[in-house]
């Protein structure tokens, strides 16, 4: 910065001596400015090699073969290429940056369009021509109204040849005031939208706020741009806090699809009140790895690969690989299926790939040892800026296919084209479309549309099609946008809702239009409904929308709803307003989708799509500390995918350990916290790591996330293997097991072979005096015998268990030492009134029983049911006919003939030492409800038995007999 500095200052004491009228120099002179220092190599680079050497490292499908289309060798020109475009000629355009990633002190911006042409159709370039040299940093650009739109921060520039030569020799600022922070997140993937805009984005750390004619536009932390070329107004939306996302495209039904996130339709609402964003697309799948994508419609390429998309990703790992795209009720989702390319050389640095006009694909190889920029010195001279690759993939076997003629063609021929099922041609067509006359287009395509057959399987993408140009052309036919609002397919029904944006003003009933497809059957038209509404922007818009929240709605359709009323258009509506609930509506939602897995990438795709996967959901039970799913089994070395959630309002981690280790392991995280360092941390003991397999990190309402997928490989060695909490004090009572076998039949003996044996039948005549201690080795000793007698089935001590019964640490406030310890070995000893259970016999035969509530002289009010404690039964005094206590306690015996006279000492003297006691990390505030009565076994005739059975409470957690 300090020789930027100089060159500033160098450039302000000229303008000086010419106000004063001073004679100065044709050329600034910066010999001033001191050497800059050498820049620090942090880390090391990849492997530099030939594109022949290149080639030779790649892992290509069987089905394909793929060559050099053009490289640095014999065109130096396309050194750090970027994007590629083909223009109506069928010339590959390719934008190259030797100046990324920015201009050093006292060199000239020389970024450049190159064009490469293969003019003996062989599948190699044999001719290259610039048309622009003097760009500066052109990550995007795109081809429209004669000339070329470019990136070029912190301005949207226009350039265009009007003299014929080929070269570039007129440049307009279009807009500017788009952010620099990042000159990789500037701004970038230019496309065309469908029905003609140009939509661009910027990404992470990036403030956006640019002047125009309809009032500032500003924007932060990534977000999208849409500009209408015939308005010149610019529109931001969709903003939310990502990374770098790159890559955009459109499905054969006009929907925005992208990188981060992938299913970018859903993102189009209009923004909020600046400088907020919409929330963050919590489980739904987003990258920042990945540049560009193209829909597999040509018939060059393998049936079985129609109507999924190609994607270049160039982090972690770099390949070309192929997705499904799987329509949801709520939207679509991507499914990684297989690498077209993978390269071992890290070098190869895919950032973005284009179908040719006969139906090849081409990628365009950023060919650099230097990865990243934020993980290297700005000026680290180890970055390339000689090296850059075309790549050339075909299918074997498969011929290619002769283009439709688009330039030069009649309007005519071009509306023809539009029916063609590939992507691409129909995105040329329209692009040269709008470069004719509006008013020769509107006549024959009003004839076009006309002549469409109605038996055409394909009729309604080519009235959509239509409708696309129509806008395009800055035209409209709302006859025919009606009639697809309302026709039998829901891709149109869908593509026609989002033109209600931009049509609207001239429906005179458009809330009536709005409000039907917020009631459509299908997901993707409600969402559209909702988007379109911000558009649109009226208190009868939002009216309108408002059934979109009587259907139901997850994922993209939940996110987009979340936006939409969200938007800066919609939320005055709602906001503040007693009659309406959307905010907590809205909270519903995204509590909902908290809880939802996110999409795994590439990597993870292929370990969830073996055959043989075992996958498992646990959660935490909310404020009972407890795992949802407690046990489960699985075969020596089989994939496991556990997919944890956390609903509690507690943070939770799990933690997979060896056999035998639980104790060791949640003692050292007991440990951890008596050092403040750790306080929020994921209590991963580190001296113990030998003894974890695996472990998620602390997730819940504190946290990043409320979900953490754990993929691994089940232990080669049979065996029972733990798993647990190991936030401080909750190991003893939120743990499970993982039962691993050779043979799933050898689970039962498993299990059998170690569960809990009988000790002894232990009597109170076997202990003469016990001894009470109060150490924390000891309290965590008699917690771990509290559980192993089963003891948190019904009991809490310290906020651990489960209170259906009563608090045994109140219990022992009355009770010490052996008198306890009589309590516990024989429970019907003495039952406390307020805790007995009592059967009632009405007067009309009716049996109920329960654990009095409250009395008075005229009713009496029952827990039934201990579980539903807020669920009260009233009995009329004058309806009893009898009332039988229970002399029995529920509790049964012999809770403790599994443990051993010392296991017993150390619970008796956990449960004496009470709450105060007990170190901070064993005490825990959970409680499973607002039950505080005792259930009590009943002594009653052998008639009522079986009615009695029914009303006791059934705990799926209690051991049998329990």
């Amino acid at each position: 910065m300090k020789n930027f500095d100089l060159m500033t200052a160098n450039r302000d004491q000229r303008i000086w001596d010419l106000a004063q009228g001073k004679q100065v120099p044709d050329k600034i002179d910066d010999s001033n400015l001191p050497k800059l220092p050498p820049p620090k190599e942090a880390r090391g680079a990849n492997r530099w090699m030939s594109a022949a050497d290149e080639l030779k490292e790649f892992t290509i499908d069987p089905r394909f073969d793929v060559n050099l289309f053009a490289g640095e060798e014999e065109f130096p020109d396309i050194a750090a290429p970027i994007q590629m475009r083909w223009d109506s000629k069928g010339r590959l355009w390719v934008s190259c940056s030797t100046t990324y990633p920015h201009v050093y002190p006292g060199k000239e911006q020389n970024d450049k369009l190159v064009i490469l042409e293969d003019t003996d159709g062989d599948g190699k370039a044999d001719k290259s021509t610039v048309f622009a040299d003097d760009l500066h940093i052109p990550l995007s650009f795109e081809f429209g109204d004669g000339g070329v739109y470019v990136s070029e921060m912190p301005h949207l520039t226009f350039i265009k040849d009007t003299t014929g030569d080929g070269k570039a020799d007129y440049r307009k600022r279009i807009y500017t005031g788009f952010g620099t922070e990042d000159s990789h997140h500037a701004l970038h993937d230019f496309a065309w939208t469908p029905d003609g805009d140009l939509i661009f984005r910027e990404a992470i750390f990036h403030h956006s706020q640019v002047e125009s004619p309809y009032g500032p536009v500003r924007q932060q932390n990534s977000g999208w741009f849409r500009f209408d070329p015939e308005s010149q107004r610019l529109t931001s939306f969709g903003t939310y806090h990502s990374t770098n996302p790159w890559g955009v495209t459109f499905d054969d039904w006009g929907q925005h699809m992208a990188s981060h996130p992938v299913y970018a339709a859903a993102f189009h609402s209009l923004d909020p009140v600046y400088p907020n964003q919409h929330p963050k697309p919590n489980g739904l799948t987003a990258y920042s790895g990945t540049c560009g994508q193209e829909f597999v419609d040509f018939s060059t390429f393998p049936a079985e690969m129609q109507g999924g998309f190609i994607k270049a990703r160039y982090k972690p790992t770099n390949r070309i690989e192929y997705h499904r795209w799987n329509e949801t009720a709520f939207g679509f989702n991507e499914e990684y299926v297989s690498d077209i390319i993978f390269s071992s050389n890290l070098s190869f640095i895919p950032v973005d790939l284009r179908y040719g006009p006969r139906g090849a694909m081409y990628v365009c190889d950023w060919y650099n040892p230097i990865k990243g920029h934020a993980q290297y010195s700005l000026r680290d001279e180890r970055r390339d800026r000689h090296s850059g690759r075309i790549w050339r993939i075909t299918a074997k076997g498969a011929p290619l296919v002769d283009p439709p003629k688009i330039d030069g063609a009649s309007i005519s021929e071009l509306l023809e084209t539009l029916k063609r099922p590939e992507y691409r041609y129909r995105y040329w067509t329209k692009r040269e479309l709008r470069e004719r006359n509006t008013e020769e287009v509107k006549e024959a395509l009003d004839q076009w549309v006309k002549t469409l057959d109605a038996n055409d399987p394909r009729l309604r993408h080519h009235q959509m099609e239509a409708i696309w140009v129509y806008r395009g052309i800055n035209a409209q036919n709302l006859p025919l946008l009606k009639e697809l609002l309302s026709c039998e397919e829901h891709h149109a029904r869908a593509a026609a809702t989002e033109q209600l944006r931009y049509w609207h003003a001239d429906l005179p009933n458009v809330a009536k239009l709005l409000n039907r497809a917020a009631n459509d059957e299908n997901g993707i038209v409600r969402m559209q409904a909702a988007i379109a509404a911000t558009y649109i922007g009226s208190e009868e818009a939002f009216h309108a929308i408002l059934d979109v929240l009587n259907h139901p709605r997850e994922g993209h359709l939940a996110y987009a709803i979340t936006c939409a009323f969200g938007s800066h258009t919609m939320k005055p509506y709602w906001e503040n307003n007693p009659i309406y609930d959307i905010a907590k509506l809205l909270q519903q939602s995204k509590q909902i989708n908290e809880l939802k897995e996110s999409s795994p990438n590439a990597s993870d795709a292929q370990f969830d799509a073996q055959t043989n996967l075992k996958k498992v959901t646990i959660s935490c039970m909310p404020e009972r500390m407890l795992f949802t799913n407690r046990q489960f089994a699985v075969t020596t070395g089989q994939p496991v995918k556990i997919v944890f959630t956390n609903p509690d309002a507690t943070n939770h981690n799990l933690v997979i350990v060896k056999p035998g280790s639980l104790a060791e392991v949640g003692i050292a995280a007991n440990e951890m916290a008596k050092n403040p360092k750790f306080a929020n941390s994921d209590f991963i003991p580190a001296d113990k790591k030998h003894l974890i397999l695996h472990n998620t990190p602390m997730i819940g309402p504190t946290k990043k996330t409320k979900v953490h997928v754990l993929r691994f490989n089940a232990p080669t060695e049979p065996g029972i293997y733990p798993f647990v909490c190991t936030f401080p004090g909750h190991w003893i009572v939120m743990n499970g097991e993982i039962v691993v076998a050779n043979d799933l039949a050898d689970v039962d003996r498993m299990l059998a072979n170690r569960k809990s044996t009988i000790v002894k039948q232990w009597k109170i005549g076997d202990f003469d005096k016990l001894e009470i201690k109060s150490d924390e080795a000891t309290l965590v000793r008699g917690m771990q015998a509290f559980m192993k007698a089963r003891c948190n089935q019904c009991h809490v001590v310290a906020g651990h268990g489960v209170n259906l019964g009563a608090d045994l640490a109140k219990v022992s406030e009355r009770f010490k030492g052996n008198k306890l310890l009589h309590q516990i070995i024989d429970p019907s000893l003495e039952i406390d009134k307020k805790y007995q259970t009592i059967l009632i016999q009405k007067t009309s035969g009716e049996v109920i029983s329960g654990v009095i509530k409250e009395e008075s002289k005229k009713q009496i009010q029952l827990i039934s049911n201990l579980l539903t404690p807020e669920v009260i039964t009233v009995v009329l005094k004058n309806e009893i006919e009898q009332m039988v206590p229970s002399k029995v306690s529920l509790m049964p015996e012999g809770l403790l003939n599994v443990l051993t006279k010392e296991e017993i000492s150390d619970l008796v003297s956990y449960l004496q030492a009470g709450d105060d006691a007990l170190p901070d990390h064993l005490k825990h505030n959970h409680q499973s409800s607002n039950v505080n009565y005792q259930t009590g076994g009943l002594n009653v005739p052998s008639s009522l038995s079986a009615i009695l059975q029914k009303s006791i409470v059934d705990d799926e957690f209690c051991v049998e007999g329990k």
